[in-house]
Parts: C-alpha cells; sequence; structure tokens
C-alpha cells in the first residue's frame, strides 16, 4: 500500500511553549525582512526609472507602522493563552502588509513579490498543512486584487514619475494571476510537507529521548537500590562506578574510591580472569571482618573500545545469621529429645537424696557439724534441681499467652522480689522511670523471668563495686510502621568486652563460675517467641544496656 504524502493532521496543541517561540521568529523575520526592505529602498532610489520605489513619507508611514505593529503584537502574546486565531491574524496582517507594499511599488512590475512566500511558509511551518494553504488563498487573493485594480487602471499617482507599463491585456493579468497563485500554493504544499515531516520527526526524537531518559533513570535506580554491591572497572583496573550497596557493604564512600586501583583498596577482588568465589573474608573501612561471596566477569561494550570489567559482590552477614540459627534450632532438637530423660534420671535421685537428707537432719541431735553437712546437702540438691528446671524451661519453650500488663506496677514487684533475696547487696540502687499508664502486651510469667534474668544479669555485673541500674519503657512505632514496647535496662557497671559481647546470648556460654549460660539465652528466647528482639550495647568502663522490643497488638 503507498504512503500517503499527508498524515492526518494531529490537532494544535495551541497552549505549547513551542508555539509561543515560532510566533516569536515570525515577529523577528518580519522585522529582519523589513529591515532589509528599507536598505534596498535607499539602494534602489538611485537607479533611474526603471524600478518603482515608493516616496519616502510612504516609506516611512509603513515602516513606522509595521514596527508598532510588531511591538505591540509581542506584548500581547504575552498574555493570551490560545494561540491559534492570533496566529493567522498575524499571517493574514503579513499577507495584507505585503499585497499593500506591491500595490505601491509597480503591481506587476513590483521587485517585491518574493515576499508573498514569506507568510506562505510561515503559515505552514506554524500552522502546518491548513494555515500554509490558507496563507496561499489569501495571497493569491491579495494579488488577484492587486492586477485587477491594474488591469483597470487604478494606480498611485506617483507612478508617472517611472516607467511604468500595466497589464491591460485579460490574457496576460490571468496569466499572471494563474502562475503566481500556483506557486503560492506550491510552496505551501512543500513548506507543510517538510514542516509536518520536521514535526513529526521532532515527536518521534523526543518520545525516543524520553524513552531513553525513563530507561536512564530505571537503570540508574536499579543500580542505586539493588541490595548487591555492584563495581565496575575499566581497563586500567580503576574503579568506575561503586553503588549505594557496595558502600554499605565495604563501608567505603564512592567519592573516595572512584578513579582509584581496585588492587589498592580490595586487592583480594582483583579481576584476572572470569571467576567467581563462594565465600571470602571482607575487611571494612571501620576495621570489622563480613563474610562476602562475588564474581567478576567482563562486559562487552558496544563500541568495543575498552575492556571493561563487573564485580559484584554479597553481603551473607544474614546467611551466616540463618545458617547458625538453623544450626541453634538442630540443637535445640537434640536437647529436647534429651530432656525428658535428664528429667526422670536426675530428679528422681535428687528428690530421694533430697529426702533422706532431710530425715538425716532431724536425727542427727547436736551434732552440729553433721547437721551443717546435711543442710548443704539439701540446698545443693535444691539448686541443682533449679539448674535442671531452667535447663527444661529453655530445651522446651512454652507459648506465650499474652494478655495487657500494667508495666510500672510488674516491674516494682519483681524489683521488690530481688531486693528480698538474701543476695541482694544495698549498694546497689535501682531507678524506674516508665509512664504509668504504660502498658505491655506479653505473657506475664514469661515477661517475670524476663526481667528477673535481666536484672539477676546487671547486680553480677555490679557485684563487688555497688552502682546504679536503669529501668525505662516508652511505646514507640519502628522505620517498617510496627508499634512496640522498648524496655530499657541500663547498668553503670563496667561493661562487657567485644569479645564477650558477641557471644553473651548463645547457650551455655559463661564467664562465671557457677553459671549454666542459659540465663540470657532463655531471655532472647522469651523475647523472639513473642516477636520482639533484644539488643545489648557495650562499651568497657561505660556500662552495660540491655533493650527489649515487644510488639503491640
Amino acid at each position: 500500500m503507498p504512503t500517503p504524502v499527508f498524515h492526518r493532521t494531529q490537532p494544535l496543541q495551541t497552549t505549547n511553549p513551542d508555539f509561543r517561540n515560532q510566533l516569536n521568529w515570525l515577529f523577528s523575520l518580519r522585522i529582519v525582512l523589513l529591515s532589509l526592505f528599507l536598505g534596498l529602498n535607499f539602494l534602489l532610489q538611485s537607479k533611474g526609472r526603471a524600478i518603482i520605489i515608493p516616496p519616502f513619507s510612504y516609506i516611512a508611514y509603513f515602516i513606522a507602522g509595521v514596527y508598532l505593529f510588531t511591538i505591540g503584537s509581542a506584548l500581547l502574546l504575552l498574555k493570551i493563552k490560545r494561540y491559534t486565531r492570533f496566529a493567522y491574524a498575524q499571517l493574514l496582517v503579513d499577507t495584507t502588509l505585503v499585497t499593500c507594499l506591491i500595490y505601491y511599488s509597480g503591481g506587476s512590475q513590483s521587485i517585491f513579490l518574493p515576499l508573498y512566500f514569506f507568510p506562505v511558509i510561515a503559515g505552514s511551518i506554524i500552522l502546518l498543512r491548513r494555515g500554509g494553504l490558507a496563507t496561499a488563498a489569501a495571497c493569491t487573493l491579495g494579488y488577484g486584487f492587486v492586477i485587477t485594480l491594474e488591469f483597470f487602471g487604478y494606480h498611485p499617482s506617483f507612478f508617472i514619475n517611472f516607467i511604468y507599463r500595466p497589464v491591460d491585456d485579460l490574457k496576460v493579468a490571468l496569466n499572471y494571476f494563474s502562475i503566481h497563485g500556483l506557486s503560492f500554493f506550491m510552496a505551501a504544499f512543500l513548506s507543510a510537507l517538510l514542516a509536518e515531516r520536521l514535526r513529526s520527526t521532532e515527536k518521534a526524537l523526543t518520545q525516543t529521548s524520553r524513552q531513553f531518559d525513563r530507561l536512564s533513570l530505571l537503570y540508574k535506580q536499579i543500580f542505586d537500590d539493588i541490595n548487591t554491591g555492584i563495581i565496575t572497572l575499566d581497563n586500567q583496573g580503576c574503579i568506575r562506578s561503586f553503588n549505594r550497596a557496595a558502600e554499605y557493604i565495604t563501608g567505603y564512600q564512592a567519592k573516595k574510591v572512584l578513579t582509584r586501583p581496585l588492587n589498592e583498596i580490595f586487592p583480594f577482588l582483583a579481576v584476572e580472569q572470569e571467576k567467581a568465589r563462594p565465600a571470602v573474608t571482607l575487611e571494612r573501612q571501620d576495621g570489622t571482618n563480613i563474610p562476602i561471596a562475588f564474581s567478576s566477569t567482563r562486559l562487552n561494550m558496544p563500541d568495543g573500545s575498552e575492556d571493561t570489567f563487573l564485580i559484584t559482590i554479597q553481603d551473607l552477614s544474614d546467611l551466616k545469621k540463618m545458617e547458625e540459627q538453623v544450626q541453634q534450632a538442630e540443637k535445640m532438637a537434640a536437647i529436647g529429645e534429651m530432656a525428658a530423660g535428664i528429667a526422670h534420671e536426675f530428679r528422681n535421685p535428687l528428690a530421694a537424696i533430697s529426702g533422706s537428707a532431710e530425715v538425716l537432719a532431724q536425727g542427727v541431735g547436736t551434732n552440729l557439724a553433721n547437721r551443717r553437712l546435711m543442710q548443704i546437702i539439701i540446698r545443693e540438691c535444691t539448686r541443682l534441681d533449679g539448674k535442671i528446671s531452667e535447663f527444661l524451661r529453655f530445651s522446651r519453650p512454652l507459648l506465650p499467652k499474652k494478655d495487657w500488663i500494667p508495666l510500672e506496677n510488674h516491674i516494682k514487684e519483681v524489683v521488690i522480689f530481688l531486693q528480698q533475696a538474701k543476695t541482694w547487696r544495698e549498694d546497689i540502687h535501682i531507678e524506674i522511670n516508665i509512664p504509668p499508664s504504660l502498658d505491655c502486651w506479653a505473657d506475664d510469667q514469661q515477661l517475670n523471668q524476663v526481667l528477673i534474668n535481666l536484672l539477676q544479669n546487671s547486680c553480677q555485673i555490679l557485684n563487688g563495686q555497688g552502682g546504679t541500674i536503669r529501668i525505662t519503657a516508652e511505646d514507640f512505632t519502628e522505620a517498617e510502621g510496627r508499634e512496640m514496647t522498648r524496655i530499657v535496662i541500663s547498668d553503670s557497671g563496667p561493661g562487657i568486652a567485644p569479645a564477650i559481647r558477641s557471644r553473651i546470648f548463645e547457650p551455655f556460654f559463661t564467664t562465671r563460675e557457677n553459671g549454666t549460660g542459659l540465663g540470657l539465652a532463655i531471655v532472647q528466647q522469651i523475647v523472639e517467641s513473642h516477636g520482639g528482639s533484644i539488643t545489648v550495647h557495650s562499651e568497657a568502663g561505660q556500662g552495660t544496656t540491655f533493650e527489649v522490643f515487644l510488639p503491640l497488638p
């Protein structure tokens, strides 16, 4: 099917800023042509009578009128919002001005006849096919009007001063009219064709540019937001790009590593060939070590100008934690299977020993040494039974039965309970700063266990030197939008060494001679069973702070 010369003209966007720019170009071109006409007029004044030139007064009035009209049009253009009718009016005025100029410069003999093409071409560019053809029709009618006046002998009186040969033959007049009219329409046709093709090309180019910008923005957003670190290198091994994930994983800012050699900052990432490493240890800028996986590949650039390498790095810290959690779960499953046997094999003999010791204690009479030995047996049996209960509680955690708990009163009761114990030291001061109206959504008994274990841990840290334990709580909203209750227990003790701090929640890890290493492990287990989390912050000589986060329903 043949391609049409003209496609269907789309409605003009009369509020398009480009339309206003085109009208401004029209005004500018009008002034330029008028200035050229003025200069040409002065040059032709000395050419004798062969070329008809209007008197200077006519030219002065004409030029002044055109300048004033153009200035007024430019000012009016700043206020109007719809430009189509305004453009048609401007083209009609231009056609009228050219017609007047031709009439007063000799009619069919005028040297300014080519000026008719100015409004025709301008109409085609600004208003496309419809505007160009309408302006061509107006120019044809204007020229026909001039030929008609000339044919019937109506011409300015100053023509007698020049060699003037009016058209007095009807066939010649019609010939002039048809040739010029046809040339106007041909000019409109061709200029409209070029203008529409140009506009279509500009539209396609704009759409392509927008799509390219959109894709560039998308690729940049992906490059910046993906959680995989991406590093690109040039053929000299220098870093060309460094995304946000790479900054987060390595701790280095992009502006500090760009253009620097890769092996200067990350020697183990040096790319000599395409390879993938399952896991290596990365030393971050702050000195901490994290496990990462990385791979490198060569990019085939479209122009083949230079070699470019791509390195991707992935932080395996969360994966390692998940592996540790799986191992811990497997360990807990094995411990759970042992729990029932331990309870049976140890508790029954302990009960027999404890009962026998109590009977013997009653029959030892006044022998204080034997009575003291029996009390030691009974006390140690009780302590061992408590350790077994603690171990069973850790290996077989109960699901929490949550309810609203008035937190201030609850914590005060726990503190009073601890202060009644024989091991309580009077040089330990406890400060409680909790809003009376604050309620916590938790299991009453399990929350008791969490608070007792944490407070006992703080007391043991302060043992022998005294100090202050501060307890605060508040409701707050996480970045993800979850509402939580935060309980903070801090002490003024010596703090925890970094090597120990990373292991304090591990089961059976303890630094005390008589400890089981289950207290903080049970705390973490209870908090996580509530859907919460616990963190510890401690620096040597600056005390220790535990933060417990419990979600609200």
